[in-house]
């Protein structure tokens, strides 16, 4: 069962891709409220993927990509990104990303990502 690292600032978002995730037989290992937090909790539980948010308090996901990039070159980072948010999503592509999904999360487009990521 693959391990999978939610972080995003808001509640809804990550119970709703914790719902998703679960339904589609992935153990979601741990939730992240901040980039900064993301860094700490990827180190702690080295998961096979991660959903990264691009705006979050204290780091945003760019810098955690980066971050968690310098750790583990093989890390698998999927990015959600808002509307108006291209930039930034490219930058955390640039870091190492593997995918971008833009919000509101579908389920067909997110669960492609994914299963994209680990190809």
């Amino acid at each position: 069962m693959k391990r999978i690292l939610i972080a995003d600032d808001a509640e809804v978002v990550r119970l709703s891709l914790k719902t998703l995730l679960f339904a589609a037989g992935f153990n979601v290992v741990a939730e992240a409220r901040t980039g900064k937090e993301a860094v700490q909790l990827y180190e702690q539980h080295k998961p096979d993927l991660v959903t990264m948010d691009i705006s979050m308090p204290e780091m945003n996901g760019v810098e955690a990509t980066k971050q968690i990039m310098a750790m583990d070159t093989e890390a698998r980072i999927v990015v959600c990104s808002a509307l108006g948010q291209q930039q930034l999503a490219a930058e955390a592509v640039e870091a190492g990303a593997k995918h971008i999904i833009q919000k509101p999360l579908f389920n067909d487009r997110l669960m492609s990502a994914i299963n994209k990521a680990f190809i």
